[in-house]
């Protein structure tokens, strides 16, 4: 884990991948649905009440007529002026416009949580890197189908791409 963080609020957004109430009911480890759904929130309106913009990307699966039932963001999610993405693949730049939207926003940093760990954040996050963004991980606010796939990605992957920190070190610059 890295040292507390001091983002600039104008240039950095939080990403929160697949927080749905039929994923966030799935048996996660190494922690609750419902646990990443709670830090998430608290990140959420942290990034909000700093007047940094909110990321919040769920999946649909395409071409099916209708979706499964709890495929919207988990009830009390959504924020005003929050940006809602919606992805058809396992990460959510791919055909989305998310990159234009925080490009308009002059976004050159990406906090995220999510779930699973290993792929929908992995997958966006990747893409983010690829397109030039900074990354911060936010270790606490993610979870996967098993423990071991959560701790690849926080232990090997992601500190290769960029910064891994609890939810109790993400903080903004003041001034």
């Amino acid at each position: 884990m890295n040292a507390p963080l001091a983002l600039d609020p104008t240039r950095s957004a939080l990403v929160l991948v697949d927080l749905m109430d039929r994923i966030v009911a799935l048996p996660l480890e190494p922690r609750k649905g419902a646990e990443v759904l709670h830090v998430a929130e608290e990140l959420a309106a942290a990034f909000r009440s700093a007047g940094a913009p909110v990321v919040l990307i769920r999946v649909e699966r395409p071409g099916v007529a209708e979706q499964p039932s709890g495929s919207g963001l988990a009830a009390g999610l959504r924020g005003d002026g929050d940006l809602e993405v919606v992805k058809r693949t396992i990460g959510g730049f791919q055909g989305t416009g998310l990159d234009d939207r925080l490009r308009e926003r002059g976004i050159t940093t990406l906090v995220f949580g999510g779930i699973t760990t290993n792929l929908g954040v992995e997958s966006t996050a990747r893409a983010a890197g690829d397109l030039g963004y900074e990354l911060v991980f936010v270790e606490d606010a993610m979870t996967a189908f098993t423990a071991a796939e959560h701790d690849a990605s926080v232990r090997l992957d992601f500190p290769r791409l960029g910064s891994v920190v609890s939810a109790a070190d993400v903080g903004f610059m003041v001034g």
